[in-house]
């Protein structure tokens, strides 16, 4: 076996995974693993009440630019919003910001659920009492080519390489958790106490009972919210709240950019909807609020609070997480 697979052997056996096969909660560290159910504890508790009311939902806009021709577009843009129509909500509850890493670590670490395949790439899901068991080489070894450490690590000593190790880690705890299907999503919610929000509920608190183009307004602000162009993070994607002004009129935070969302619905027309696509029906689920990750292109009309898009309901993307709801 060559140097390399024994090390990457031996990574494997510092991971989340690997503490759940064995079933033994001391691997993992207990005052870790409290410290981070603390933590999601007071995050997942934010919650913003949606009040009661109509409010107006899709819109009745056309690609008078031609930008699907201009772009390249497969789907049409514009058209799964129409017709523009009212909609009364009874109240309810979203989360203020989108669930976090350190949230979801919290429910793979409850639950024994399946963590992000990025976590194993870029050290997230390596284990802090398995790090600090380990030698000084194997760390050295370990921050260079999992977490990639912009350092020199041949000198530091194992004590520095665990402080770089833990703030990298911590740092990516206040990110939005990505990578995750629907079927994930909506078991994290449920863990929780909650469930998806509705595609009608999602887009009332982004928009406001007026039907806002953005959560702030109807113009077009790209510097206050994260399209990904304007990102210092190598994914594209900020912690969550990086951008104050990106508020919705209730004051739920990052409904624009960053990354895009898991709703519960299913992707279909809306009632009075005369355009056809085969897309339509019990197949994809809906996405919203556009990704400041890799492959989308940073042109407004994907940051709008009435856009949709959509995805296989298996689906894992660099750019696409949620956030949950409750009844008020």
């Amino acid at each position: 076996m060559s140097m390399r697979w024994s090390v990457v052997s031996l990574v494997s056996v510092l991971s989340l995974s690997a503490c759940q096969r064995q079933a033994d909660s001391s691997l993992t560290g207990d005052d870790d693993f409290k410290a981070l159910v603390s933590a999601a504890d007071v995050t997942r508790s934010a919650m913003t009440l949606i009040p009661a009311g109509e409010f107006i939902m899709g819109s009745d806009k056309g690609d008078k630019d031609k930008l699907q021709e201009q772009y390249g577009f497969v789907k049409p843009l514009y058209l799964d919003e129409h017709p523009q129509h009212s909609v009364n909500l009874p109240a309810f509850y979203i989360d203020t910001y989108e669930v976090t890493n350190a949230q979801y670590k919290a429910w793979v670490m409850s639950t024994k659920g399946v963590e992000p395949f990025d976590w194993s790439q870029n050290g997230y899901n390596l284990v802090p009492a398995r790090l600090r068991a380990s030698d000084v080489n194997t760390l050295r070894w370990i921050a260079t080519d999992y977490f990639k450490l912009d350092m020199d690590t041949r000198q530091m000593d194992k004590a520095a390489l665990l402080k770089a190790m833990f703030d990298d880690q911590a740092q990516k705890n206040t990110l939005p958790v990505t990578g995750v299907t629907w079927p994930e999503a909506d078991a994290y919610c449920r863990w929780a106490g909650k469930r998806l929000p509705t595609e009608q509920e999602w887009e009332k608190a982004a928009r406001g009972a007026q039907g806002l183009e953005f959560p702030w307004g109807n113009d077009w602000k790209p510097d206050i919210t994260n399209t990904g162009d304007n990102s210092d993070q190598e994914s594209g994607i900020v912690p969550v709240g990086s951008f104050p002004a990106n508020r919705s009129p209730y004051g739920v935070f990052d409904m624009s950019g960053n990354v895009w969302e898991w709703v519960a619905d299913w992707y279909q027309p809306y009632p009075g909807n005369k355009e056809p696509s085969k897309e339509y029906g019990q197949q994809k689920k809906v996405i919203r609020g556009g990704g400041g990750g890799v492959g989308h292109y940073s042109i407004p009309v994907f940051f709008r609070g009435a856009t949709r898009q959509y995805a296989e309901p298996t689906a894992r993307s660099e750019d696409v997480g949620f956030r949950c709801a409750k009844d008020g």
